[in-house]
């Protein structure tokens, strides 16, 4: 299946997207990324995205001095900048933007609203998926048999030059 773009490989891997309030604490943010095992999850107040809150967050969380999971809540530590891709950006679209953003999770939206949400890893998968299935498809109009062919067809016609 040749994935190509980012509302393809949204139906591939799931298009669902998990969210806590600002409200949560960090504490409880991270129990719920642990149990779904997710890297990141958005923040949502009543029915708007406000933020997202990543793992990495987490790490640079914890040196702020007074930094207390238990209290921390997440709205004061998540990103609030949302940065998204329209649904039919191509695989190389997506490289670009999160290779030049420096992003490890992206936003998918069509018609103004958020469909899903990817990740570097969804975007590396698709890509090495559709190189796979290039070179599967390459090998199968160039096969052995056709090198094999063209080799005798050139000998053959070395022959009737007098070469």
């Amino acid at each position: 299946m040749h994935l190509s773009t980012a509302e393809e490989i949204l139906a591939e891997k799931g298009a669902y997207m998990f969210s806590v309030s600002p409200e949560t604490t960090i504490f409880d943010t991270v129990k719920e990324m642990i149990e779904r095992k997710i890297g990141s999850i958005l923040v949502k107040n009543e029915d708007q995205y406000v933020g997202i809150w990543t793992e990495r967050d987490l790490l640079h969380n914890t040196f702020q001095e007074g930094f207390d999971a238990k209290k921390a809540k997440v709205r004061d530590h998540m990103t609030k900048e949302l940065i998204s891709a329209s649904h039919d950006a191509s695989i190389l679209q997506l490289k670009d933007m999160f290779l030049g953003r420096h992003l490890r999770h992206l936003l998918i939206e069509r018609d103004g609203k958020y469909i899903g949400l990817l990740s570097i890893g969804d975007i590396t998968k698709a890509s090495l998926q559709a190189q796979a299935d290039e070179l599967k498809e390459l090998s199968n109009i160039v096969h052995l048999d056709y090198y094999d062919e063209w080799r005798w067809k050139s000998k053959k016609r070395k022959k009737q030059l007098g070469l």
